[in-house]
């Protein structure tokens, strides 16, 4: 395994995950994340999306969960019409918890450049197991 950043092909333990699984869906084309310029300073904004899907790309399989998107705008804001259609092509996308979460902050911060943010996903329970994962921006140091 690396554990220095995506797993090897074939894990040691026979998971069978490979590195397509790792990669799939942090490139796929997704719709543009609209802004519109902010007229305040100092003020934080916290977007909860309590119906995001997508789909597991080694199983097939459904995942479900609540992002909440939490930034401080500098000079442009998120379109919420905009980030619900972003949100929704995620429905049928191959994506990893991990991957979607930080693909999310990348691709938001990408369009607003907020002076900080963080993504949470919360995902639902799942073979017993609830799993929360968190990415935050400014990116801190590889």
């Amino acid at each position: 395994m690396d554990w220095g950043g995506v797993m090897a092909e074939t894990a040691s333990t026979g998971t069978g995950y490979t590195e397509e699984h790792a990669r799939a869906g942090i490139d796929a084309e997704l719709p543009a994340i609209d802004v519109w310029p902010n007229q305040f300073r100092g003020y934080e904004i916290s977007i909860a999306i309590a119906e995001y899907t997508s789909i597991c790309p080694k199983t097939g399989l459904p995942d479900f969960g609540t992002i909440t998107i939490r930034y401080l705008p500098a000079e442009r804001c998120l379109e919420l019409k905009a980030l619900k259609y972003y949100i929704l092509a995620y429905r049928n996308l191959g994506i990893f918890y991990e991957n979607a979460v930080n693909r999310i902050l990348r691709d938001m911060v990408a369009a607003c450049q907020p002076v900080w943010a963080v993504v949470t996903g919360e995902f639902n329970v799942r073979g017993g197991m609830r799993t929360v994962i968190e990415a935050k921006y400014p990116f801190p140091p590889r």
